[in-house]
């Protein structure tokens, strides 16, 4: 299954903030839409990624003042990006061997979605119980010995 097929599984709805923003403002958003991340974009361009993490992080280390913080203080600068035309196991190797829950899928500059540990898991899920229900038809329909042929 390609990472394409994910987002379309998934559907395409994205949320973006400005890293203007405080994280206070972020938070609402997250907690409003029941996302765990948010892509951050300037200008017409992604330049970052914000996530339930960083923000916990910026919490831990800002103290009282934390939601006053901007977005592009707590923000991941430059994430890593998955591809439309990438397998699942390579995008599920890369999330893990890097430690990232949230992907943004960029299609040269256009970001087309983001896909989480949880989407990932879906589709694994989906695409086994399809291949489950296949096999089982085959079997059911297998001929039976010593039928006439």
């Amino acid at each position: 299954m390609l990472v394409s097929e994910i987002l379309a599984i998934k559907g395409k709805v994205l949320f973006t903030i400005a890293p203007s923003r405080t994280l206070a403002e972020a938070v609402a958003t997250m907690t409003d839409q029941d996302v765990g991340s948010l892509v951050v974009f300037s200008h017409g361009q992604m330049t970052g990624m914000l996530t339930f993490r960083e923000v916990l992080k910026a919490v831990h280390e800002g103290g009282a003042q934390w939601g006053e913080l901007t977005v592009g203080d707590a923000m991941i600068a430059a994430p890593l990006v998955a591809q439309p035309n990438m397998e699942m196991d390579e995008l599920r190797r890369l999330m893990v061997d890097h430690h990232q829950r949230y992907l943004p899928v960029m299609s040269e500059n256009v970001l087309l979605g983001v896909v989480s540990f949880h989407d990932v898991a879906k589709a694994v899920l989906e695409e086994q119980s399809f291949e489950n229900r296949m096999l089982k038809n085959y079997i059911r329909n297998w001929p039976a010995e010593g039928g006439e042929a």
